[in-house]
């Protein structure tokens, strides 16, 4: 076993502290890596404070780790010792549905093995996250990270990065198509640097004047304010895309009367409570809704390979993880712009 130092939940309602777990010994197919950057996500918030329910603990939450192999098993072919690697949100999935065959790990039929709060396959012991000094994957769930590139910055890439960059990808946003991103925070200023350099013509909707400097800065060509009731009416019929963000309760209707015909809103963000849709907003234009989670494997890769070459990052505040009770707080307040990241130098 390989003795780990970490930050854990003991339940729901109390802090994050320090904790030790043991990771298992390096199998054939996997690598060891010595983690050096960590990504907090709101997910971590929900599943640490169980507000999706099935949470289990202790729990170590972190699924947006980089770091560097330190060790790797024999059978292992696609990583060195020395090399920079990243893990994402799951560290294994069934392999033989049709999803996983075709490189869509993320809609596992079986059910993807989440890289904290999960269960192992075959021995049914706890996953553990990436608030911990290192973690070990099998080599096929393991992604490589370019040195081009901070690390700090490429860390949210694993969740925020892809959660944006699946969506705009599966439908084809380029060079014409005009779209909105609606909520400028973690999920939404990588969409923006997505759907920018993707070709479109970009427009962020938002409800706080300040966020109008920023969404010029991270590439956006408009920025409209959502309470300026006249300002969305000539926003009616005008965007082939809208990136749905938000994961507070809202009113869909208000946001699907921007679309123009045949136009789509892409939902990654998780409201606590159904959202009602009425059907006559979609009828009326032939507009669709549909859903994102993430990206498998092969995706990811490739979106970490887009970064690199297209000098895309995420726009981050690191902590040490003496601060993430803290972190969790500010994030509650939409006080970070935009993604925390925690220097696990600082958790050795």
């Amino acid at each position: 076993m390989i003795p780990t130092k970490a930050y854990a939940a003991q339940s729901a309602t109390t802090p994050l502290a320090p904790f030790s777990l043991d990771r298992r010994p390096i199998g054939d197919n996997d690598v060891q890596i010595e983690i050096l950057y960590c990504g907090v996500c709101h997910s971590d918030i929900h599943q640490v404070r169980n507000e999706w329910g099935g949470s289990t603990y202790p729990m170590v939450p972190g699924h947006e780790i980089v770091g560097r192999i330190v060790n790797v098993g024999k059978a292992v072919s696609r990583f060195n010792v020395g090399d920079l690697a990243g893990v994402g949100c799951f560290v294994d999935s069934c392999r033989t549905c049709e999803n996983c065959k075709e490189g869509l790990q993320q809609y596992c039929d079986g059910g993807m093995v989440g890289t904290y709060n999960g269960k192992e396959k075959g021995t049914g012991a706890p996953t553990y996250g990436g608030y911990s000094t290192q973690i070990v994957v099998d080599e096929n769930y393991t992604l490589k990270v370019s040195d081009k590139l901070p690390l700090e910055g490429v860390a949210p890439l694993l969740c925020a990065g892809i959660t944006t960059y699946s969506p705009l990808r599966h439908v084809k946003v380029g060079k014409g198509h005009k779209v909105a991103v609606l909520g400028l925070g973690g999920l939404g200023h990588m969409a923006v640097k997505f759907a920018k350099a993707f070709g479109a013509e970009v427009t962020m909707l938002s409800t706080s004047p300040s966020k109008r400097e920023d969404a010029q800065r991270l590439g956006a060509d408009h920025f409209a304010l959502i309470t300026d009731e006249e300002q969305m009416k000539g926003l009616k019929n005008s965007f082939d895309f809208i990136m749905n963000t938000v994961s507070v309760k809202h009113d869909y209707s208000i946001y699907l009367n921007l679309l123009r015909t045949n136009g789509t809103m892409i939902v990654v963000g998780i409201p606590p409570t159904p959202s009602e849709v009425p059907a006559f907003n979609l009828i009326a234009k032939r507009r669709s809704i549909i859903g994102s989670l993430i990206g498998g494997i092969p995706e990811t890769q490739e979106m970490l390979d887009f970064c690199a070459e297209h000098n895309i990052v995420s726009d981050v505040e690191v902590i040490s993880i003496d601060k993430i009770n803290e972190a969790y707080e500010r994030m509650l307040k939409a006080d970070v712009r935009y993604r925390f990241v925690i220097d696990i130098a600082s958790l050795k």
